[in-house]
């Protein structure tokens, strides 16, 4: 075999997620998921109105803006990057979709969730793109865009607000309707994240991400294009962020240049919270929606319990340590266990 072949093959044998990965996501999300259910438990027990339907609907509407971007955050993360415009980027495809219906009511709902997703991957492939040609940290392009797509929120949309009347009503009810008892864009959002989620374990592409958040400078040898998977990755964010844009202007009464501001940081967090590695390589993305789905009941449950809602911050950085300290032990021990069985084959 020549040594173009070598490298051909050995570049599809490590797309694969190694044991120690494979073995590792259950057991992260499966935590993650008992934090949940511990943290519902308990301020049910404190407050038995918690769970009833009401609450519970809110709960899962509040959550589902943060799914999806989480789940495009997640497959950023995993290529050892992060996106720190996707709230500026909801923002811009919130009024724009605002904007298209208020010139053009007529519209289609289709078409303004397919204008969403195409306007948001735009602006995320601007992102990939600059950073995989200046070879720049993700960190520091990112936060450029946030403030140049916030800039161009704030020069669109002025003092200009639009509001939920301003669309069709069927495009207001996809907040209202229900499919067995939960909400329509709850739904979708939990759809999205299943769909990502198994595309990107169950292919090459998918499994790329991995091996170039595990080692980039290995997988350049093994012949995986970095390049492009990174892009892909952020147009991916992009295109979701888009999405939740369209999703937020059903959810909630109006959109205005400030929509979404913020977002950003809280979504990390609840990536890093759901089991995603903050260095890249591991984590899935029903960790980052199961994380997202955490963090925005635990703000429920902050209120149900009378607490103050400033320590809401504190315990959100808290977790965000938690949860790095633990996967730096996890990787720290199986990198131990590796060694061990290392030197016994040896």
């Amino acid at each position: 075999m020549s040594a173009p072949a070598a490298e051909q093959g050995a570049a599809r044998r490590i797309t694969v997620p190694p044991r120690s990965l494979r073995s590792r996501i259950p057991t992260r999300e499966a935590s993650v998921l008992a934090a949940l259910v511990l943290l519902v438990a308990v301020t049910t027990i404190v407050n038995p109105r918690f769970l009833d339907p009401q609450g519970v609907e809110d709960l899962l509407l509040n959550a589902t803006i943060f799914v999806v971007l989480a789940v495009g955050q997640a497959l950023v993360v995993i290529t050892r990057n992060v996106d720190l415009s996707v709230g500026s980027i909801l923002g811009l495809a919130a009024f724009g979709t605002g904007s298209l219906f208020h010139s053009a009511p007529g519209t289609p709902i289709v078409v303004v969730f397919a204008v969403g997703i195409l306007f948001g991957a735009v602006l995320g492939a601007v992102n990939g793109l600059i950073v995989t040609a200046a070879k720049v940290p993700a960190l520091v392009i990112t936060l450029g865009t946030l403030y140049i797509y916030r800039g161009v929120s704030y020069a669109w949309a002025g003092g200009t607000q639009y509001f939920i009347g301003d669309a069709p009503d069927a495009f207001g009810n996809l907040a209202v309707q229900e499919v067995l008892g939960i909400p329509l864009i709850a739904v979708a959002a939990f759809v999205v994240a299943i769909v990502v989620g198994l595309v990107l374990y169950f292919t090459r592409a998918g499994r790329d991400l991995y091996a170039i958040g595990s080692d980039p400078d290995a997988a350049v040898l093994f012949g995986i294009p970095v390049g492009r998977r990174v892009v892909t990755a952020f147009i991916a964010s992009g295109a979701l962020a888009g999405l939740a844009g369209v999703l937020y202007t059903a959810r909630f009464n109006s959109v205005g240049a400030d929509t979404g501001t913020g977002l950003e940081l809280q979504v990390v967090a609840a990536v890093v919270i759901g089991g995603v590695a903050i260095f890249g390589g591991s984590g899935s993305v029903v960790g980052a929606a199961i994380g997202a789905v955490l963090l925005t009941t635990m703000t429920g449950a902050i209120a149900a319990l009378n607490v103050s809602k400033f320590w809401t911050q504190a315990i959100v950085g808290a977790l965000i340590i938690g949860a790095i300290l633990i996967d730096r032990l996890i990787s720290l021990r199986t990198a131990k266990r590796l060694l061990v069985e290392e030197d016994r084959i040896a």
